[in-house]
């Protein structure tokens, strides 16, 4: 199988919004020709001028492209663009590629692989782990289920997006993956949640507890700059709270599947669905503010 260089392949992308468009964007500085999906038109159309091209369905795109990546929002829009009429797969042609990138569960994940095969088509999920910055940085990290072949082809692809790339295994352990990334991502929000309000509630100074907190060995870099945007009230989204809220539901989701009873994840989805329900365009780390004001509420009685 040859390497997907820029000057040997045609790319599709499905799904440019805050995520999409950012990936879109690196691909066409490093040479690739891109057309682009999305079912706001207007997202893919700000991209024409970056030098994209702009396709108005599924269908048109898999018929101008090599390899098809896609980065969507959930199960429901994943399989809805493979494989309702006019989807991808409706157009598709033996030897082509898929690489989707959308945060889903495994069971679709390895769904779409299958539903590729029957066709000849190599479907690969591709999960994504970083914001929206690290995308624009290109310091993500990505997390591949599939053929070995396949992803050493990609390697020209993953090279212009991300910081590192792993292949963990056959279809669906890429999803598998961002799920376990996600659960500690979540948990470990919830967990410095919980100490902050404790931190507080013993009467420690908010500004001195946070700036302290974020320089101790414990706080990881994906929270670590959390706590600064929580020192200043800031909870803009840079990952939403919705998102990890559906994380949260494909990861206890995908345990019970298995039989298996996450604890400490099923307590972090409660405050976090109570975190969204309080503001569904904050950043997941919005669980901070949620625990405060259990805090406030309970000092108040």
């Amino acid at each position: 199988m040859q390497t997907f260089a820029a000057n040997q392949v045609r790319l599709g992308f499905i799904g440019v919004g805050a995520m999409g468009s950012r990936l879109v964007r690196r691909l066409l500085a490093r040479g690739f020709k891109v057309t682009v999906y999305d079912k706001n038109q207007r997202n893919a159309e700000t991209l024409r001028a970056d030098g994209a091209s702009v396709a108005t369905t599924p269908a048109e795109l898999a018929a101008s492209a090599d390899v098809i990546l896609s980065c969507l929002t959930n199960d429901a829009a994943v399989r809805n663009v493979y494989l309702e009429a006019e989807g991808i797969f409706s157009a598709a042609r033996a030897g082509q590629t898929v690489l989707e990138m959308s945060t889903i569960s495994p069971s679709t994940s390895r769904q779409l692989h299958a539903e590729g095969a029957k066709r000849g088509v190599n479907v690969m999920d591709v999960a994504i782990s970083g914001s929206t910055p690290a995308v624009e940085q290109g310091t993500i990290t990505l997390l591949a289920g599939g053929d070995d072949e396949l992803f050493h082809a990609a390697a020209p692809i993953f090279d212009v997006l991300a910081k590192q790339y792993f292949l963990m295994g056959p279809s669906g352990t890429g999803t598998s993956m961002k799920l376990v990334v996600n659960t500690i991502l979540g948990v470990s929000m919830q967990a410095i949640a919980e100490a902050i309000a404790f931190g507080e509630a013993e009467g420690l100074d908010r500004k001195r507890l946070l700036t302290v907190l974020a320089q101790t060995a414990l706080i990881a870099p994906a929270h670590k700059g959390k706590l600064a945007t929580a020192e200043e009230e800031d909870y803009t989204s840079q990952f939403g709270v919705g998102l990890m809220n559906k994380d949260f539901g494909l990861i206890l989701e995908a345990a019970e599947s298995r039989n298996l009873d996450l604890p400490a994840t099923a307590a972090a989805y409660g405050v976090n669905s109570e975190a969204f329900k309080e503001d569904p365009h904050a950043d997941f780390s919005s669980v901070i503010r949620q625990m405060e004001k259990s805090l406030e509420a309970k000092v108040s009685k």
